[in-house]
């Protein structure tokens, strides 16, 4: 049986930032009646699994507003107007953690939450790492930390690396990395 799709009636933007727009849509319900649908629009985001020559992943640890609490992630950035995915895992990638990639692969791509945003993750493998420092935003702060992929594992598994789309990005990769 195939699901009935919703139609969208009218579009408007509530407001605007410099990462994302979020909007509300009218639309008809598969029951015919009209609905409202709020959510945050986005031009998608890039997120750099930077692996070591020993096999070890980079990680960024950071400070995350929302949650008041310390979070360790995957370099990761929205793509602003006008930039490419590639290009934006290039940039962050040395943005957060000082390294350019030799090497880039995409790997698999992911929504982070299909209820509230309509942002697609392109996730990329990062290899032949440079060191040419960084330079964070004003508003970014990062610790960086080396893991090998069984540290990573136990991470999750304890509750310590709790990041969504870095769960989702490592789901990706993990088998490519000889696990």
């Amino acid at each position: 049986m195939a699901l009935r799709p919703w139609k969208k009636l009218a579009e408007s933007v509530v407001i605007t930032n410099p990462w994302w727009t979020y909007k509300r849509d009218r639309c008809l319900l598969p029951a015919g009646t009209e609905g409202v649908y709020h959510y945050v629009h986005t031009n998608g985001s890039s997120m750099v699994l930077p692996v070591g020559k020993d096999g070890k992943l980079l990680l960024v640890n950071q400070y995350r507003y929302l949650m008041g609490r310390e979070s360790l992630e995957f370099p990761c950035g929205s793509v602003k107007d006008g930039a490419t995915h590639e290009q934006t895992a290039r940039e962050e990638l040395t943005e957060e953690t000082g390294y350019r990639a030799g090497t880039l692969q995409e790997i698999g791509l992911f929504n982070p939450y299909n209820g509230v945003t309509d942002e697609m993750c392109r996730v990329y493998l990062a290899g032949e790492l440079v060191h040419v420092g960084s330079a964070p935003e004003e508003t970014e702060e990062f610790e960086l930390l080396w893991q090998s992929p069984a540290e990573l594992e136990s991470r999750i598994r304890d509750g310590s690396l709790w990041d969504g789309m870095t769960i989702a990005a490592w789901a990706l990769a993990r088998d490519l990395m000889g696990r």
